[in-house]
């Protein structure tokens, strides 16, 4: 497990994934040519108050790789 700190609404955070899900952080982040941080706040705007950064990061993760999948 690896720590990621990241700025949100002016506040510092940190959030802890795999480093399998930092890879594809990054990659995804790269593809949409965006910083992890960018992405990793959107994802906070969008995600209901009672779910974990972390665990909203990997799901947000795991829907676009399955809409990769799906669109080959």
């Amino acid at each position: 497990m690896k720590k990621i700190s990241v700025s949100l609404s002016g506040h510092q955070t940190s959030i802890t994934l795999e480093p399998e899900f930092i890879d594809a952080l990054g990659a995804l982040a790269t593809r949409y040519g965006k910083p992890v941080a960018a992405i990793i706040s959107e994802i906070d705007e969008k995600r209901s108050p009672d779910t974990n950064l972390s665990s909203a990061v990997r799901v947000w993760i795991l829907q676009e790789m399955i809409q990769r999948i799906s669109q080959n």
